[in-house]
This record gives C-alpha cells, sequence and structure tokens, in this order.
C-alpha cells in the first residue's frame, strides 16, 4: 500500500525523524547534477551528502539521507551501520521506504507538509499540501495504479497535514520552544532479502535529534531522550502502536512491496554494475582512503572499508546516494589510516549489478612511474622545440634564397 497504510486517527504521530533543515540561499551546491534553487537546498539525516561535512552531529549517524533535489524531490537511501549489515552471503532484492516530512514555517518551494515513496531508492509517488493531491513519480506508476489509489492516498495526506502539525506543537511544547522554524520527520519501510526474510525499519525525530525507533524483532519502542519517554510510557500503556506497527513492517509493507515492483519490474531489472574508483591522500601524518563507486543502477549500494578481514564501519564516513544526469546513481565512503598501514586497507563493494562482491584497493603511482613521466614528458618538449627550431631557420633560408632569386 502507500505511505499511510496505518490509521493515523489511532496512532499518535509524535515527532518524526530527526532532521537538520537548512534552508539556504542560492545553489544547493549538494552535487553538480543539482540546480540552483532559491529555497530550501539540503535536508540531511543523517549523514553527510557531500565530500568536507564535519559536523559532530552528522558524524554520529548513519542510517538515512534524505536530499532535496529540484528535479527528484525529496529522495531517501538507507545508508547501514552495524546494527543494520546484510548477513553474508545475503543481499537486497527490492526495498520500499517512506518519508514524511513537517516543517514548522513553510516558504516557496517548501511546503508544509511532503510524503514521498520509495521503491530501490526511486521515489515513485508524492504528495505535497501545496500541490495538494497525490500523484506518480514514475511512468510505471501513473499507468499501474489501481482505480481509485490516488483519491484515497489524497484524502490519508491531508488528513496526515493535520496530524503533523499537530506533532509540531506537540513537539516544541516538550522542548520548552515557543516558534522558529522546526522540522518533524518521519521515515519507514522494509526490504525484501535474497534468503526470502523482511527487515522493517522505522524511526521518528525533531530537530536533528532522534526521538523515537521501534525495533520489529523486539515489537518495542526505543525513546531518544526524556521528551520520547513520555511518548513511549502512553503508546506501551495503549497497547495498540506497537501491534500496529509490527502488523506494516512485517506484513503489509511487504506485501505493497511486491505489488509495486510487479508494477515496475521492466524498470527495476534493469542493472548497471559501478565503476569502481580508489584514491588516497596524505596530509599531516594521517592517510585519507576514499572509494568511490560511480554510474550505478539500482541506487542501492554497500560500501564499506575493511582493514584486513574486519569490516570498520565506525570508522567510515560516507557520502549521499545522489542521482547522475542519465538516472545511474554514485557514492563513496572513506576512512583515515595510518600511511604506513595501507597495504591493510580494502574497499568492499556490494550491488545488484555485481555477480558478487568487489574488493578494491589503493595503489599509488610509485616514484619510478612518476619519474619515466617527467622523462617522457621532457623528451616530447624538447622534439617540438627543435622541430620549431629547425621550422625557424628552414623559413629563414627560404626568405633569403628568394631575395636573392
Amino acid at each position: 500500500m502507500d505511505a499511510n497504510m496505518l490509521s493515523m486517527d489511532a496512532v499518535p504521530l509524535l515527532p518524526g525523524l530527526a532532521v537538520l533543515a537548512c534552508l539556504l540561499e542560492g545553489a544547493s551546491g549538494i552535487g553538480s547534477n543539482c540546480c540552483s534553487i532559491n529555497y530550501v537546498s539540503t535536508i540531511l539525516y543523517p549523514f553527510i551528502l557531500e565530500e568536507g561535512g564535519s559536523s559532530e552531529r552528522e558524524k554520529s549517524s548513519s542510517l538515512i539521507g534524505v536530499e532535496w533535489d529540484c528535479h527528484l524531490g525529496y529522495r531517501v537511501q538507507p545508508q547501514r551501520g552495524k546494527d543494520w549489515e546484510t548477513p553474508k552471503g545475503i543481499s537486497i532484492l527490492h526495498s520500499l521506504w517512506y518519508l514524511d516530512v513537517a516543517v514548522s514555517e513553510p516558504s516557496p518551494g517548501v511546503p508544509q507538509f511532503m510524503s514521498t515513496g520509495f521503491l530501490d531508492g526511486i521515489p515513485f509517488v508524492r504528495y505535497d499540501s501545496e500541490q495538494g493531491r497525490a500523484k506518480a513519480l514514475t511512468p510505471w506508476m501513473e499507468n499501474r495504479a489501481e482505480p481509485g489509489y490516488w483519491d484515497r492516498e489524497t484524502k490519508i495526506n491531508k488528513r496526515n497535514r493535520h496530524v503533523f502539525a499537530n506533532n509540531l506543537d506537540t513537539a516544541r511544547g516538550r522542548y520548552n520552544q515557543s516558534g522558529g522554524l522546526h522540522t518533524v520527520q518521519r521515515v519507514y519501510g522494509c526490504d525484501l532479502l535474497s534468503d526470502g526474510t523482511v527487515r522493517g525499519f522505522y524511526q521518528d525525530g525533531y530537530d536533528g535529534r532522534d526521538f523515537m525507533s521501534f525495533e520489529l524483532g523486539s515489537k518495542s519502542f526505543v525513546a531518544a531522550d526524556g521528551a520520547a519517554q513520555v511518548t513511549k510510557r502512553k503508546w506501551e500503556t495503549e497497547g495498540i502502536v506497537a501491534e500496529q506497527w509490527t502488523n506494516y513492517l512485517g506484513h503489509t509493507c511487504p506485501e505493497w512491496l511486491q505489488k509495486y515492483v510487479g508494477y515496475g519490474w521492466k524498470a527495476l531489472e534493469h542493472k548497471e554494475p559501478p565503476d569502481v574508483h580508489v584514491s588516497g591522500k596524505e596530509e599531516h601524518g594521517i592517510l585519507t582512503l576514499s572509494c568511490h563507486a560511480y554510474g550505478f543502477y539500482p541506487g542501492i549500494i554497500g560500501i564499506s572499508w575493511m582493514k584486513g578481514d574486519e569490516i570498520r564501519d565506525q570508522e567510515t564516513e560516507w557520502g549521499g546516494i545522489v542521482p547522475n544526469s542519465d538516472g545511474t546513481f554514485h557514492n563513496w565512503a572513506r576512512i583515515e589510516a595510518l600511511p604506513g598501514e595501507r597495504e591493510q586497507y580494502r574497499c568492499q563493494v556490494e550491488h545488484a549489478g555485481m555477480p558478487e562482491p568487489g574488493i578494491f584497493a589503493w595503489e599509488p603511482e610509485s616514484n619510478w612511474n612518476s619519474t619515466l613521466m617527467v622523462v617522457a614528458l621532457s623528451v616530447i618538449a624538447a622534439i617540438i622545440i627543435i622541430r620549431l627550431i629547425r621550422f625557424g631557420v628552414w623559413k629563414l633560408q627560404s626568405g633569403k634564397r628568394e631575395r636573392n632569386g
């Protein structure tokens, strides 16, 4: 089904997923493929979408990346840490994710409420309060949706707009805030794994801070702070909320995931493996190793740095999964190491377009190769200079002969 299959009247939707709202003027600066817009460029949660970010909040989170792109709208990608590692030999076949966002101070291009669905990382359905109606973002969804689907989605999202507005008021009260820009967000969905099992995900937050998450295995909520503890106790007392999310993440979401995959299987089965490049840069006694994956499709990929046989996710910094102009994606991961330990590090890349995970290492050019290159360029330059001199002498001699003739 769609992003809001649960009865929102029955679920007390308190603050949504942790999000940092950056309202910037001018260009987004997220990537070369993002166009310039006057209002928001980026909503980050919670990892860095471009190299060079350094805030502790960005470094400490690693689950979801959300970005505003003026061509695609919001997009969301899983960036899994240790708690979400896919077991060895098992891959993600398909994923269905939803993102609901509400802001306290809407502006042109930044609606008060937005809801977007993503299938295998591709936005395929969307609602925002400016347009006032749910719509398809892909041709296959527009052509295959059941009769009444869009009317139903529009009705649900209009109701959720008011629910999330109340959530903002509740959250401001919890955190003793009187006004200003605030954001609530919810991200949830499910993965279908290659062994036939299903993995569900749900998380709420407020103004760049984690608020609440739900663990499908234990069927319990995890509160991030004291304000969230109030909500957790309320939901546990009522009992119905955990039951509803358990049913949705474990049953309803996978059923609709299979249905949506059936709608767009021709487009979704198209796979382009990544072109992987590893580079290194030494500065102040620290070697920074970067692993870039270019041109892959679909937009789900696993990039991990390994030291020996051990995956070092806690030390790895990830970029966002960003679309290219040709419909493919790119992403990166980097890690800091001691220069003397360079040969111990390998980048592992997993993608549906690859027959098996690839292992890549940085092979810096040797001094001998650099010397050869310098010598070769010097020889070429010398040859060019000699030829120019000979040409000049020939022209001079030709001119004399013409005058003497």
